[in-house]
């Protein structure tokens, strides 16, 4: 048992809670930011100005989330080189066969291949063959085994959240904003779900209302802690950032999921907010604004799927911009804060809780 101990520790592999859900899981969601979402702004943009150039840029950096998100869980576990680079294959096959759990998938199958890598590096003198073979072949079987599951389990996430939208309006706009919001914030992929569901109309604008309650909500209210990097990071980038700090207090998410309760049925009910653009942009929030850029375009050009289920253009009056404005920004910017506010004064939440790494 002490050889084992003593081997682990030359190895620098850690089984641990902080290690895994906090280490890897924050870098897991640095990786998704420079891939996916960066790749889909920069898409959104291009598509909005009609600029070719951006959108392939937007597209390319989409395609690699999988291996950006493994090497940056490497990263994290302190892989050497040769384990790290072949965790790109690993990211890649994970994500490509959890189709909507992908990032869940990549989490779990890039940490098991890290450090299945990290024991036999610089084991033997053929180093580089066995390092990347060991890494690469556990990491890609473990995707083809288990990643499905992960995909069927993330893609039933998002039936429930399609059942919530057959339900009266009030109910539907809590249970959808709160459900795609966690989403968001979760390693699983909120505009990949909504995708597929193509969930658009009311339910896509409280889906909308839960992202943005989520990234502003906690954008706001962890200023004092991030100050403006940490406003843009998580206002535009992803509230995901803020995983290793849920795992350490999970009573940090009560402000933003609670502000996400109040904002869907407002929007479903008071402002009938639909979103009729693409899809994907239910699960984006205030992303790179890509959901309100959803918003937006749906108003004017709806998006095939919204077609399908009958939306219509429309020309947005003041009291559409007011609702978007409130719902996507002014009301979690209140709300959310002043949750986490009285969770401060029970003593849940304290100073640095929510310090980003």
């Amino acid at each position: 048992m002490e050889n084992v101990k003593a081997f682990l520790k030359r190895k620098n592999i850690v089984f641990s809670a902080k290690r895994y859900g906090i280490d890897a899981l924050g870098a897991m969601a640095q990786g998704l930011f420079c891939s996916l979402l960066i790749g889909t702004i920069i898409k959104t943009l291009g598509l909005q100005l009609g600029v070719q150039y951006l959108t392939d840029i937007g597209a390319y950096a989409m395609a690699i989330s999988g291996p950006a998100m493994a090497v940056a869980i490497g990263y994290a576990l302190k892989a050497d080189p040769m384990v790290l680079f072949s965790l790109a294959a690993v990211g890649w096959a994970a994500n490509a066969e959890g189709g909507a759990g992908g990032p869940l998938a990549v989490l779990i199958i890039a940490i098991v291949a890290a450090e299945c890598g990290k024991a036999v590096s610089k084991e033997t003198k053929v180093d580089i063959l066995v390092t990347p073979a060991v890494t690469i072949l556990v990491g890609v079987a473990l995707a083809k085994l288990i990643a499905p599951p992960i995909g069927t389990a993330a893609s039933a996430f998002g039936i429930i959240i399609d059942n919530a939208t057959k339900l009266q309006p009030f109910w539907m706009g809590i249970a959808v904003s709160v459900l795609v919001g966690v989403a968001l914030t979760l390693p699983i992929s909120s505009a990949a779900i909504c995708s597929v569901l193509g969930l658009t109309g009311l339910a896509g604008g409280a889906a909308v209302a839960g992202c943005c309650a989520q990234m502003v909500g906690f954008a706001v209210m962890s200023f004092r802690e991030n100050r403006w990097g940490g406003l843009v990071s998580q206002g535009l980038g992803t509230s995901m950032l803020q995983m290793p700090n849920i795992v350490k207090n999970p009573r940090v998410w009560i402000g933003p999921t609670l502000a996400s309760a109040i904002t869907g049925p407002i929007a479903t009910c008071v402002f009938k907010l639909e979103m009729n653009g693409a899809p994907i942009n239910s699960g984006m929030g205030t992303c790179g604004l890509c959901g309100q850029i959803g918003v937006w375009t749906g108003w004017l050009a709806p998006s095939e799927e919204a077609i399908a289920k009958g939306a219509a253009a429309i020309s947005p009056t003041a009291f559409d911009w007011l609702g978007l404005l409130l719902i996507c920004f002014v009301l979690p910017a209140i709300l959310a804060p002043a949750i986490n506010q009285v969770c401060r004064k029970l003593g849940w939440v304290k100073d640095g809780d929510l310090t980003l790494a």
